[in-house]
């Protein structure tokens, strides 16, 4: 995994890239490739590649170009199919000079233009550079695994993976928090792509296509998740032909992303059946060592050692394990904030930070975890939720369809189920809009948004016109209608929380802080494809979640594992800040100057926090709005207030045309 960055002159007379300017992008992102840094510069473009070695390219470091080096490409990612396509391309006539999937990329593109994205079977966010024809292509893949973030500003574009890469190259492109990125941050969990938490910066939609080519910009998309839309269209088996077909989906993606790969690639262990079930595939997909880790917390809340020391057991894995305290967390907050780029709700990428450096110190470059199931074969508590309120909306007046309720959240300390007349009101609400999409998420989007009751006077006076729901409602795709209310539901917890939060806050970017790779057999495209053809009822049968994948995985997973109740994963919140040093992160003068929250009102929510001394006794709410408050406001100060320079770097190999050098 790599980190790639560069800056296109979008006009004649606009200023050429400079090898300063690279250089100083390259250091901002070198914690995402430490093991080669490389360049290339003309008068209309530069590209950046900080590069992490987890293939052997033998001979083909980035950038890197075509045989008559007009096309040039920096690449983050792997495209774990690049055997089959190599050979599929050789045979057309395309001549490799390397041994990786970068130049299988290149030739790829040569072949097939646009339409080659969509044969990648990988994650990726990449630049292609035809200087023959002055064109420039970025790409990114299907669900959002790898990031590339993009700003306009004097004439040019400059991009990279992540944001600080953009502000580090120079130093008159604005610095602001975007409101309306905050606002969705807080209604959503994350900004919804396009939008980022900064003002004129923007990120590539997944499985998007942005290409720059003599003063026009197209965006299109090359794939999108799609869903069958009426009875005869989809999976047309049995749920027991449906349970072969995932077994053996996951398999060949598992055992692609553990021998795709020229070092050691490990599993994270979290004690629940996804990552169980890779990590048991990845051991039979190797047929020797497999180390495995795993995240403990001291409190008892929150920690499953039982469970996954009974599948460390199980597997016979080679085991490492970090202890994770209130205080770890609260001290690795504000690295956790810098690496996101993003406000947080919760704490829970601090743990996987620390689990990364972990990874890190033993000698493990890339790990498979779980992440995807819970989306690709409906296993969060919500679309359960959805599924009662539906079904009680149905018959509004029914005492016990409601009853169902209590079957949900049994994890949380303070559950909105605990109360009968409490949780009638709390999800008994918007029934008139059950048959509508959106209606599954409305309680999340709900509860979240009353957050926004921090907000500034004059924040929400700037937010007064918008309405975060109502416009990612109206860019919803037409289809969507025909769609099953499950689908509508998948779909657009895709669309939001997997691409901007779980892949982001805690995945990319919280591997990526320690040079760590992470893969992700659940979204491997074949498997996707079929979860989304899948009944609704293989995979929520009644309220059963991912019963499909349950049954797939008898075999592989103890019984334990496959029947405990839904945990998912959650670290302390507000607790681990009570003693720490973010009562300086509240500072009122700290907290005007950001502009983003009522001084007045963070106060009070920090000195219920204090005198509480503890989420058990915080609400839900409380618990979110201490957190989006805290990194929201290091954010500013780290990013906005205060970005430090990275420095440059010296260029391990710079590609420069003659014409340009002379």
């Amino acid at each position: 995994m790599c980190g790639i960055a560069g800056i296109l002159a979008l006009r004649d007379g606009a200023p050429p890239p400079t090898r300063e300017e690279l250089g100083r992008m390259a250091a901002a992102i070198a914690h995402r490739g430490p093991d080669e840094l490389g360049a290339y510069l003309d008068a209309r473009a530069g590209l950046a590649h900080t590069r992490l070695s987890i293939v052997d390219l033998a001979g083909g470091q980035q950038p890197l170009c075509n045989e008559d080096h007009s096309l040039w490409i920096v690449y983050n990612g792997e495209v774990f199919n690049y055997v089959e396509l190599r050979a599929e391309l050789a045979s057309l006539g395309h001549v490799f000079r390397s041994s990786g999937d970068t130049e299988v990329v290149v030739h790829a593109y040569e072949q097939w233009g646009d339409d080659a994205f969509a044969r990648f079977n990988g994650q990726f966010a990449l630049a292609l550079w035809d200087s023959s024809r002055r064109k420039l292509v970025l790409a990114r893949d299907r669900l959002g695994v790898r990031p590339l973030h993009y700003c306009e500003h004097g004439g040019c574009l400059f991009f990279a993976s992540e944001t600080k890469a953009i502000f580090a190259a120079d130093a008159s492109i604005v610095r602001a928090l975007d409101p309306v990125g905050i606002d969705q941050t807080f209604t959503f969990w994350s900004p919804v792509a396009p939008r980022t938490a900064f003002a004129g910066v923007r990120e590539l939609e997944p499985g998007h296509v942005r290409t720059y080519v003599d003063g026009r910009v197209d965006d299109h998309a090359f794939w999108r998740p799609r869903y069958p839309e009426d009875a005869g269209d989809g999976f047309r088996g049995s749920l027991d032909d449906a349970v072969h077909a995932v077994r053996d989906a996951l398999e060949r993606a598992t055992r692609l992303r553990m021998l795709r790969a020229d070092v050691p690639v490990g599993s994270y262990l979290s004690g629940g059946i996804d990552s169980s079930v890779v990590a048991a595939l990845a051991r039979r997909a190797t047929g020797d060592r497999l180390v495995t880790f795993s995240l403990r917390f001291e409190d008892a809340e929150y920690d499953e050692t039982s469970f996954q020391r009974m599948m460390v057991a199980h597997l016979g894995s080679e085991h490492r394990e970090v202890v994770v305290s209130r205080r770890d967390i609260a001290a690795a907050f504000p690295d956790v904030v810098l690496h996101a780029e993003k406000p947080l709700l919760r704490t829970a990428p601090a743990p996987l930070m620390l689990l990364s450096g972990l990874v890190r110190r033993t000698g493990i470059k890339a790990v498979l975890t779980g992440e995807g199931a819970d989306e690709m074969f409906a296993g969060y508590d919500l679309f359960r939720e959805a599924k009662v309120r539906r079904a009680w909306a149905r018959h509004p007046g029914s005492t016990l369809r409601p009853r169902l309720l209590e079957r949900l959240y049994p994890y949380l300390a303070r559950s909105p189920v605990a109360q009968r007349a409490m949780a009638a009101q709390f999800f008994g609400r918007d029934f008139a809009s059950a048959g509508a999409p959106g209606f599954g998420h409305g309680v999340r989007w709900s509860v979240t948004s009353a957050l926004k009751r921090l907000f500034s006077p004059a924040l929400r006076d700037r937010l007064a016109s918008h309405d975060a729901v109502g416009e990612l409602l109206a860019s919803l795709p037409p289809e969507i209608v025909r769609w099953t209310p499950l689908a509508q539901d998948q779909y657009l917890e895709v669309r939001t929380l997997l691409a901007g939060y779980i892949l982001s806050s805690q995945g990319d970017r919280m591997l990526m802080a320690h040079s760590v790779e992470g893969r992700f057999p659940f979204l491997d495209p074949d498997v996707v494809a079929l979860a989304d053809s899948l009944p609704p009822a293989f995979k929520l049968r009644v309220l059963d979640e991912k019963h499909v994948l349950k049954r797939a995985a008898a075999d592989l997973v103890p019984r334990a594992i496959i029947e405990r109740k839904k945990q998912p994963y959650r670290a302390p919140d507000a607790l681990s800040f009570v003693d720490s040093p973010a009562a300086a992160w509240l500072d009122r003068k700290a907290v005007v100057d950001a502009g983003v929250f009522d001084p007045a009102a963070v106060a009070l929510l920090w000195g219920k926090c204090v005198s509480r001394r503890g989420e058990a006794q915080l609400s839900n709410a409380d618990n979110m709005a201490l957190v989006g408050v805290l990194s929201t406001q290091l954010l500013h100060a780290q990013l906005v207030r205060r970005w430090p320079s990275a420095g440059t770097v010296t260029f391990d190999r710079l590609v420069e045309p003659a014409e340009h050098a002379t």
